[in-house]
Protein backbone atom coordinates (compact mmCIF):
# COMPACT_ATOMS: atom_id res chain seq x y z
CA UNK A 1 0.00 0.00 0.00
CA UNK A 2 1.02 3.74 -1.09
CA UNK A 3 2.52 5.85 1.84
CA UNK A 4 0.43 8.50 1.68
CA UNK A 5 0.71 11.44 4.54
CA UNK A 6 -2.76 12.47 3.80
CA UNK A 7 -5.71 10.33 2.17
CA UNK A 8 -9.23 10.20 1.68
CA UNK A 9 -10.97 6.92 1.02
CA UNK A 10 -14.27 6.88 -0.03
CA UNK A 11 -15.15 9.64 2.56
CA UNK A 12 -18.90 10.84 3.06
CA UNK A 13 -20.34 13.55 5.40
CA UNK A 14 -23.83 14.67 5.67
CA UNK A 15 -25.41 17.75 7.57
CA UNK A 16 -29.32 16.49 8.08
CA UNK A 17 -30.45 15.62 4.55
CA UNK A 18 -27.64 17.75 2.97
CA UNK A 19 -24.67 15.32 1.24
CA UNK A 20 -21.85 17.31 1.98
CA UNK A 21 -18.94 14.79 0.35
CA UNK A 22 -20.13 11.74 -1.16
CA UNK A 23 -17.58 9.07 -1.83
CA UNK A 24 -14.82 11.66 -1.93
CA UNK A 25 -11.36 9.99 -2.74
CA UNK A 26 -7.96 11.20 -2.97
CA UNK A 27 -4.19 11.55 -1.80
CA UNK A 28 -1.56 13.84 -0.91
CA UNK A 29 2.03 12.55 -0.40
CA UNK A 30 4.87 13.57 2.21
CA UNK A 31 6.46 16.56 0.86
CA UNK A 32 4.04 17.85 -1.52
CA UNK A 33 1.12 20.50 -1.58
CA UNK A 34 -2.73 19.20 -2.27
CA UNK A 35 -4.64 22.03 -3.27
CA UNK A 36 -8.86 21.29 -2.63
CA UNK A 37 -10.44 23.55 -5.08
CA UNK A 38 -14.34 24.08 -5.67
CA UNK A 39 -17.12 26.64 -5.26
CA UNK A 40 -18.78 27.83 -2.22
CA UNK A 41 -20.39 25.21 -0.11
CA UNK A 42 -18.33 22.08 -1.81
CA UNK A 43 -16.97 20.75 1.38
CA UNK A 44 -13.99 22.47 1.23
CA UNK A 45 -13.26 23.10 4.47
CA UNK A 46 -15.18 19.64 5.68
CA UNK A 47 -12.51 17.86 4.34
CA UNK A 48 -9.77 20.25 6.26
CA UNK A 49 -12.13 19.72 9.37
CA UNK A 50 -12.08 15.60 8.99
CA UNK A 51 -8.90 15.54 8.73
CA UNK A 52 -7.64 16.66 12.35
CA UNK A 53 -10.82 15.16 13.41
CA UNK A 54 -13.19 18.55 14.16
CA UNK A 55 -15.87 16.04 12.61
CA UNK A 56 -16.17 12.45 12.06
CA UNK A 57 -16.80 11.00 8.60
CA UNK A 58 -20.21 9.26 7.68
CA UNK A 59 -18.41 7.08 5.68
CA UNK A 60 -14.58 5.90 4.62
CA UNK A 61 -11.66 5.94 5.93
CA UNK A 62 -9.37 8.71 6.61
CA UNK A 63 -5.07 8.47 6.41
CA UNK A 64 -3.18 11.49 8.28
CA UNK A 65 0.92 11.28 8.55
CA UNK A 66 0.03 8.09 7.09
CA UNK A 67 -1.91 6.50 10.35
CA UNK A 68 -5.62 5.53 9.78
CA UNK A 69 -7.39 8.20 12.42
CA UNK A 70 -11.04 7.27 11.09
CA UNK A 71 -11.73 6.07 14.36
CA UNK A 72 -9.24 7.52 16.33
CA UNK A 73 -10.36 9.28 19.96
CA UNK A 74 -10.04 13.27 21.12
CA UNK A 75 -6.88 11.57 22.83
CA UNK A 76 -5.42 10.19 20.26
CA UNK A 77 -6.12 13.09 17.79
CA UNK A 78 -4.14 15.41 20.12
CA UNK A 79 -1.27 13.92 19.17
CA UNK A 80 -2.00 14.17 15.68
CA UNK A 81 -2.71 17.78 16.12
CA UNK A 82 1.18 18.01 17.17
CA UNK A 83 1.84 16.75 13.75
CA UNK A 84 -0.72 18.88 11.53
CA UNK A 85 -1.33 22.65 12.03
CA UNK A 86 -4.17 24.35 10.89
CA UNK A 87 -4.00 28.13 9.33
CA UNK A 88 -7.72 29.38 9.89
CA UNK A 89 -9.17 32.08 8.20
CA UNK A 90 -9.67 33.90 11.36
CA UNK A 91 -6.31 33.81 11.85
CA UNK A 92 -7.39 32.64 15.54
CA UNK A 93 -4.31 34.54 17.06
CA UNK A 94 -4.48 35.81 20.97
CA UNK A 95 -5.90 38.89 20.99
CA UNK A 96 -4.51 40.29 24.27
CA UNK A 97 -0.69 39.26 22.58
CA UNK A 98 1.31 40.76 20.52
CA UNK A 99 2.33 39.82 16.97
CA UNK A 100 6.08 38.44 18.45
CA UNK A 101 4.21 36.56 21.49
CA UNK A 102 1.96 34.94 19.32
CA UNK A 103 4.61 33.49 17.63
CA UNK A 104 6.80 33.10 20.62
CA UNK A 105 3.94 31.15 22.29
CA UNK A 106 3.91 27.97 20.53
CA UNK A 107 7.64 27.40 21.52
CA UNK A 108 7.62 28.69 25.30
CA UNK A 109 5.00 26.08 25.90
CA UNK A 110 6.63 22.77 24.12
CA UNK A 111 7.15 21.55 27.40
CA UNK A 112 10.46 21.36 27.84
CA UNK A 113 13.17 24.25 29.38
CA UNK A 114 13.38 26.31 26.10
CA UNK A 115 16.10 29.14 26.17
CA UNK A 116 14.69 32.43 26.11
CA UNK A 117 17.82 33.46 23.23
CA UNK A 118 16.52 30.60 21.31
CA UNK A 119 13.50 31.59 21.61
CA UNK A 120 13.86 35.25 20.74
CA UNK A 121 16.39 34.03 17.85
CA UNK A 122 13.57 31.67 16.37
CA UNK A 123 10.68 34.32 16.14
CA UNK A 124 12.85 36.80 14.53
CA UNK A 125 13.52 34.64 12.16
CA UNK A 126 9.95 33.58 11.10
CA UNK A 127 8.89 37.59 11.96
CA UNK A 128 11.53 38.14 9.09
CA UNK A 129 10.65 35.72 6.62
CA UNK A 130 6.73 35.79 6.69
CA UNK A 131 7.30 39.76 6.40
CA UNK A 132 5.34 40.96 9.07
CA UNK A 133 8.83 41.78 11.92
CA UNK A 134 7.68 46.05 12.20
CA UNK A 135 4.35 44.59 13.39
CA UNK A 136 6.08 42.53 16.18
CA UNK A 137 5.14 44.85 19.03
CA UNK A 138 1.81 45.22 17.53
CA UNK A 139 -1.84 43.72 18.97
CA UNK A 140 -3.71 41.53 16.36
CA UNK A 141 -6.35 43.73 16.39
CA UNK A 142 -3.93 46.73 14.62
CA UNK A 143 -3.58 44.19 11.99
CA UNK A 144 -5.24 44.00 8.86
CA UNK A 145 -6.95 40.35 7.73
CA UNK A 146 -3.89 39.97 5.92
CA UNK A 147 -1.17 40.65 8.26
CA UNK A 148 -3.04 38.32 10.62
CA UNK A 149 -3.07 36.02 8.27
CA UNK A 150 0.87 35.98 7.63
CA UNK A 151 1.18 35.98 11.65
CA UNK A 152 -0.79 32.95 11.79
CA UNK A 153 1.35 31.33 9.51
CA UNK A 154 3.94 32.58 11.44
CA UNK A 155 2.96 30.93 14.35
CA UNK A 156 2.07 28.02 12.88
CA UNK A 157 5.43 27.05 11.57
CA UNK A 158 6.16 28.01 15.19
CA UNK A 159 4.69 24.74 15.77
CA UNK A 160 7.31 22.59 14.26
CA UNK A 161 4.80 20.77 12.22
CA UNK A 162 5.31 18.04 9.73
CA UNK A 163 2.25 19.00 7.68
CA UNK A 164 0.49 22.63 7.32
CA UNK A 165 -3.73 23.08 6.47
CA UNK A 166 -4.37 25.93 4.92
CA UNK A 167 -7.96 27.14 5.21
CA UNK A 168 -8.69 30.40 2.25
CA UNK A 169 -5.52 31.80 3.26
CA UNK A 170 -6.50 34.60 0.44
CA UNK A 171 -10.07 35.11 1.15
CA UNK A 172 -11.56 38.87 2.67
CA UNK A 173 -8.05 40.29 1.25
CA UNK A 174 -7.24 42.92 -1.51
CA UNK A 175 -5.91 41.71 -4.90
CA UNK A 176 -2.62 42.73 -3.97
CA UNK A 177 -2.08 41.22 -0.43
CA UNK A 178 -3.65 38.34 -1.45
CA UNK A 179 -1.02 38.27 -4.09
CA UNK A 180 1.69 39.27 -1.53
CA UNK A 181 0.11 36.18 1.14
CA UNK A 182 0.20 33.77 -2.21
CA UNK A 183 4.02 34.23 -2.48
CA UNK A 184 4.95 33.96 0.83
CA UNK A 185 3.42 30.37 0.82
CA UNK A 186 5.18 29.65 -1.97
CA UNK A 187 8.45 30.39 -0.52
CA UNK A 188 7.58 28.20 2.49
CA UNK A 189 6.75 25.63 0.34
CA UNK A 190 10.63 25.71 -1.42
CA UNK A 191 12.16 26.90 1.86
CA UNK A 192 10.34 23.61 4.24
CA UNK A 193 9.02 20.99 1.68
CA UNK A 194 6.19 20.45 4.10
CA UNK A 195 3.34 18.28 3.39
CA UNK A 196 0.32 21.04 2.90
CA UNK A 197 -3.41 20.98 2.12
CA UNK A 198 -4.65 24.62 0.65
CA UNK A 199 -8.41 25.50 0.66
CA UNK A 200 -8.86 28.03 -2.10
CA UNK A 201 -11.22 28.97 -4.65
CA UNK A 202 -8.34 31.68 -5.71
CA UNK A 203 -6.81 29.52 -9.20
CA UNK A 204 -4.00 31.75 -8.84
CA UNK A 205 -2.71 30.38 -5.60
CA UNK A 206 -3.71 26.77 -6.82
CA UNK A 207 -1.34 27.60 -9.61
CA UNK A 208 1.92 28.42 -7.61
CA UNK A 209 1.16 26.10 -4.82
CA UNK A 210 -0.12 22.63 -6.12
CA UNK A 211 1.36 19.58 -7.30
CA UNK A 212 -2.06 17.54 -6.81
CA UNK A 213 -5.62 19.38 -7.54
CA UNK A 214 -8.11 18.07 -5.82
CA UNK A 215 -11.75 19.70 -7.55
CA UNK A 216 -14.89 19.14 -5.66
CA UNK A 217 -18.38 20.04 -7.13
CA UNK A 218 -21.82 18.45 -5.97
CA UNK A 219 -20.29 16.19 -3.37
CA UNK A 220 -18.15 14.28 -5.64
CA UNK A 221 -14.36 14.84 -7.01
CA UNK A 222 -15.02 16.02 -10.18
CA UNK A 223 -10.70 16.27 -10.96
CA UNK A 224 -7.95 14.85 -9.19
CA UNK A 225 -4.50 15.18 -10.41
CA UNK A 226 -1.83 18.23 -11.78
CA UNK A 227 -2.65 21.77 -12.67
CA UNK A 228 -1.22 21.39 -16.06
CA UNK A 229 -3.64 18.57 -16.47
CA UNK A 230 -6.58 20.44 -15.15
CA UNK A 231 -5.42 23.07 -17.47
CA UNK A 232 -5.82 20.61 -20.49
CA UNK A 233 -9.11 19.54 -19.73
CA UNK A 234 -12.24 19.09 -21.77
CA UNK A 235 -14.90 19.00 -18.95
CA UNK A 236 -17.02 22.15 -19.57
CA UNK A 237 -17.29 22.73 -16.11
CA UNK A 238 -14.21 22.75 -14.90
CA UNK A 239 -12.90 24.69 -18.12
CA UNK A 240 -15.82 27.45 -17.19
CA UNK A 241 -14.73 27.68 -13.67
CA UNK A 242 -10.90 28.51 -14.81
CA UNK A 243 -12.30 30.87 -17.30
CA UNK A 244 -14.12 33.02 -15.03
CA UNK A 245 -11.18 33.12 -12.68
CA UNK A 246 -9.19 34.58 -14.80
CA UNK A 247 -11.72 37.12 -15.53
CA UNK A 248 -12.66 37.80 -12.07
CA UNK A 249 -9.32 37.40 -10.27
CA UNK A 250 -10.29 39.07 -7.58
CA UNK A 251 -13.50 37.46 -6.69
CA UNK A 252 -14.19 36.13 -3.28
CA UNK A 253 -16.19 33.55 -3.67
CA UNK A 254 -15.97 32.04 0.14
CA UNK A 255 -15.36 29.11 1.85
Amino acid sequence: MANHYFEFRGVSKSFDEKHVLQNVSFFVEPGETGVIMGRSGVGKSVSLKLLLGFLQPDEGQIIVAGQDVTRFTEQQFSKIRRQVTMVFQSGALFDSLTVEENVAFPLMNRGGHEDPDEVEGQVQELLEMLEVVQFADRLPSDLSTGMKRAVAIARALAEGPEAILYDEPTTMVDPLMAAHISELIRKLKEKYRKTSIVVTHDTHLAKKLADRVIFLHDGHVAFFGTWLELENSKDPFLRNFLLQDELIPALDAGA
